[in-house]
C-alpha cells in the first residue's frame, strides 16, 4: 500500500475501496437518473392513478406539482447542506428519504397519501440531486477524468425524461401503476449501500442555513399553485381561492425581505441584476411552465382519447426526445459562433408555434394528424433553448457563484413547471365544464341505459361525449401555454443583449459544455 493510500484511508469518511471510479460514477449517475426520471415516469401512469384513487383531473395535477414544488423550492438548500454537513452524508440522507417516500407512495390508498409521499420524494430529491453533481468534483480529479464524468452525468440528466416515459409505460402495463414508485426502492437501497464504500466524504465548509428563505419561497409558491387549482374547481370567488392567493402574496413578499436581509441567502438576489441572466431565468420559467403542461395533457389525450396503452403512450413521446436532442446538439455546436440570442428567439418561436398548433387538437385527431407534428416543433425548439439557457445563466459569473447561478436556473424550471401546470389546469377546468354542459343533452338523448347508469355512479360522461369534453378542455388549456412561450420569445427578443465579449466567453466555455 502506498503512502497516499494510507493517508487516504486515515481520513475520516474516506471511501473504504479505492480504485473503482467507474462504480462511484455509476452510483452518482444512478441517483441522478432516479431523481430525473421520477418527474416523468409517473406521467404515463396518471390515467391509472386517477382511476385507482379517484382523482379528479384537476386534482391529478398535484401528483406532479407536489413533487416539483418541494424539489425546486428546496434545491438550493440541499446544495448548501452538502457544503456544510458533507456531501456524501447529505447525498445518502437524500437517497434514503427519497426511497422511503417512494415506498409510501406505492402503498398509498388515498389521494392525500400519494400526494404527501410525492412531496416527500421532492424533499429527498432536492437533498440528493445537487450533492450528486458536487460529488463528481470530490471523487474525480480535475482534467479529462472529471470531464468524462460530467459528460456521463449530463447524458443521464438529458435522457432521464425519455427513460422515465418508457419505464413508466412498461411498469404500468406489465405490472401496476404502483411500480412506477416501487421501482425506486431497490435502486435507492443499493445506492445507499454502495455510496459509503466507493465515494469519499467531502470537507465541511462553515456556513448558515437559510431555512426561512426556503420555507417562505416553497410555501408561497405552493399557495399560489393551490389558488389556481382551487379556482379551476370552485371558481375565482371561492373563499379558499382568494385566501390562497392572499397567503401567496404575503409569503412571497416575506421571502424577498428575508433574502435581502440574510447574510447567506438561499437565493442571491444579486443574480437578477444582470440583464441577460434575469432574462434567461424568465425564459426558462415560461418555457418550463408550457412544457410541464404539454406533457401532462398530451399523456391524458393519447391514453384517454386515442386509447393508447401505457407502453404505446411512452413510445409516442420518443420523437419529442429525439427532437430535443437534435436541437440541443445544434445549439451546442454553434453557440460560440452565433451567441445565445438567435437560439433563444428561434427556439421560443418554434415552441410557441407547436403549442398554437395544439390548440386545434380535437377528439377526431389521430396521433400523426394532431399530435406528432406540434410535438416535434415543440421538442426542437426546447432543444435549442436548453443548452443555451444553461450556458447563458453562468456566463460572466464568478466561479464561486456558478453553482448558485445554475441552481437558480434549475429552480425556475421546477417552480415554473408547477405554476404553469396549475394555470393550464384552471383554464382546462373552466373549458371542460362548459363543454360538459353542451354534451349533456346529447348524452341524455343518445346514451344507452347502461351508460346512464354508469354516469349516475361516476358522474363522468362516457365516450364519445367524454372524449369531446376532455379534448375541448385540453385544446383550450394550450392557449395560455402558447402565451407563456410567446412571453419567452418577447423576452429573448427584447431583453437578451449579447456583446462581442460575451461571445468570447461562450467560446471559452464551449469545451465543457460540449462535453
Amino acid at each position: 500500500m502506498t503512502t497516499s493510500q494510507l493517508i487516504q484511508e486515515s481520513k475520516p469518511g474516506a471511501a473504504r475501496r479505492e480504485g473503482h471510479p467507474g462504480i462511484a460514477l455509476t452510483v452518482i449517475a444512478a441517483c441522478q437518473l432516479m431523481v430525473v426520471l421520477d418527474a416523468t415516469i409517473v406521467n404515463i401512469a396518471l390515467p391509472h392513478i386517477q382511476d385507482a384513487l379517484n382523482f379528479s383531473t384537476t386534482d391529478l395535477t398535484w401528483v406532479i406539482s407536489s413533487y416539483t414544488l418541494t424539489f425546486g423550492g428546496l434545491l438550493l438548500l440541499g446544495a448548501r447542506a452538502g457544503d456544510i454537513l458533507g456531501r456524501r452524508r447529505v447525498f445518502m440522507t437524500g437517497i434514503l428519504l427519497f426511497t422511503f417516500a417512494s415506498l409510501l407512495g406505492g402503498l398509498a390508498q388515498e389521494p392525500w397519501q400519494l400526494l404527501a409521499a410525492r412531496a416527500l420524494q421532492g424533499v429527498g430529491g432536492a437533498i440528493a440531486s445537487p450533492t450528486s453533481l458536487a460529488l463528481i468534483t470530490t471523487t474525480f480529479p480535475e482534467g479529462p477524468e472529471r470531464n468524462r464524468a460530467f459528460a456521463v452525468f449530463a447524458t443521464v440528466s438529458a435522457g432521464g425524461g425519455a427513460v422515465g416515459l418508457l419505464a413508466g409505460g412498461m411498469l404500468t402495463e406489465w405490472l401496476d401503476w404502483r411500480w412506477v414508485l416501487f421501482v425506486n426502492v431497490p435502486i435507492g437501497v443499493l445506492i445507499a449501500v454502495l455510496a459509503p464504500m466507493y465515494i469519499s466524504e467531502s470537507e465541511r465548509h462553515p456556513g448558515r442555513f437559510d431555512i426561512a428563505g426556503a420555507l417562505t419561497s416553497t410555501a408561497g409558491m405552493a399557495s399560489l399553485v393551490y389558488g389556481f387549482i382551487r379556482a379551476a374547481e370552485e371558481g375565482w370567488r371561492d373563499s379558499l381561492t382568494i385566501g390562497s392567493f392572499g397567503a401567496a402574496v404575503v409569503l412571497l413578499v416575506a421571502f424577498v425581505i428575508v433574502e435581502t436581509r440574510a447574510k447567506e441567502p438561499i437565493t442571491p438576489l444579486k443574480m437578477f441584476a444582470d440583464r441577460n441572466r434575469s432574462g434567461t431565468y424568465l425564459i426558462m420559467l415560461s418555457l418550463a411552465a408550457a412544457m410541464f403542461g404539454m406533457f401532462f395533457y398530451i399523456v391524458l389525450f393519447v391514453q384517454n382519447v386515442l386509447g393508447y396503452s401505457p407502453i404505446s403512450a411512452g413510445v409516442a413521446f420518443l420523437p419529442v426526445t429525439v427532437a430535443i436532442a437534435v436541437g440541443a446538439g445544434l445549439s451546442q455546436r454553434f453557440l460560440p459562433v452565433l451567441g445565445p440570442k438567435p437560439f433563444m428567439v428561434v427556439g421560443s418561436s418554434l415552441v410557441a408555434l407547436g403549442l398554437l398548433w395544439l390548440t386545434f387538437i380535437s377528439s377526431d385527431n389521430s396521433y400523426v394528424g394532431g399530435v406528432l407534428g406540434p410535438m416535434l416543433l415543440f421538442g426542437f425548439g426546447m432543444g435549442l433553448n436548453f443548452v443555451t439557457l444553461t450556458v447563458t445563466a453562468v456566463s460572466g459569473v464568478a466561479q464561486h457563484e456558478a453553482g448558485a447561478a445554475s441552481g437558480l436556473l434549475n429552480v425556475t424550471q421546477q417552480v415554473g413547471g408547477s405554476l404553469g401546470l396549475s394555470i393550464l389546469t384552471t383554464v382546462f377546468g373552466s373549458a371542460s365544464r362548459d363543454e360538459a354542459e353542451k354534451q349533456m343533452p346529447k348524452f341524455l338523448t343518445d346514451g344507452s341505459a347502461e351508460q346512464k347508469a354508469e354516469f349516475a355512479k361516476t358522474h363522468q360522461l362516457p365516450a364519445p361525449w367524454g372524449h369531446e369534453v376532455l379534448a375541448q378542455g385540453i385544446s383550450t388549456a394550450f392557449i395560455p401555454a402558447a402565451a407563456m412561450a410567446l412571453l419567452a420569445l418577447i423576452t429573448a427578443a427584447l431583453v437578451i443583449r449579447v456583446r462581442k465579449s460575451d461571445l468570447e466567453a461562450l467560446s471559452g466555455s464551449a469545451g465543457p459544455v460540449a462535453g
